[in-house]
């Protein structure tokens, strides 16, 4: 598994690696080991997620706060998304600043994001299959977001607005501004 260091400390791509040819591919997703051993860390994935949605649907920007805040290791089974994670950890040099890549099942790229950070995805495919596993089990209470389109942020999401599918929960996220003065 290779690992890819990102402009954003503590976000880290890893690259996995195994086999392919024009009859099938075969590699390793994640080994719990190894991915300790790489970052350093002692992460403990606890629950997976998996979505799928259709071209232009983009969920985020999620985060939960406090003590049920997850970590999460994202990549995409099928298709392309562009995925993008903004930094709310107050004390980060990178607070308030965003990243983002695209994930795709030819580049089998996979993106950890550690707590304390919203994260969002836009599909750009047809269709997306979308696989996360986070290091702590959701919880409702504890759920925020802050709004894709915030002008603060600017967030190229490499869509047109207009073609942008979200949920009027999403939709009514509040600004970064707002979240900004809650963390602060």
């Amino acid at each position: 598994m290779e690992l890819i260091e990102t402009k954003i400390k503590g976000c880290v791509l890893f690259k996995p690696a195994g086999f392919s040819d024009s009859e099938e591919y075969s590699y390793e997703t994640f080994n719990l080991k190894e991915f300790n051993n790489s970052t350093g860390l002692d992460v403990n994935f606890v629950q997976d997620n998996h979505s799928l949605s259709l071209y232009g649907v983009l969920r985020g920007l999620h985060f939960q706060m406090g003590e049920h805040a997850q970590a999460k290791l994202v990549r995409v089974l099928r298709g392309e998304v562009l995925d993008v994670v903004l930094d709310l950890r107050p004390e980060s040099s990178t607070f308030g600043k965003y990243f983002s890549v695209v994930l795709s099942e030819e580049n089998r790229l996979q993106l950890f994001i550690p707590r304390g950070f919203a994260h969002g995805f836009v599909v750009l495919s047809s269709i997306a299959e979308f696989f996360y596993m986070c290091d702590n089990y959701y919880n409702k209470q504890s759920e925020c977001g802050v709004l894709f389109n915030d002008l603060e942020l600017n967030i190229d999401w490499r869509l047109s607005e207009s073609d942008i599918i979200i949920s009027e929960k999403d939709r009514e996220n509040p600004p970064f501004s707002t979240i900004k003065k809650a963390l602060l």
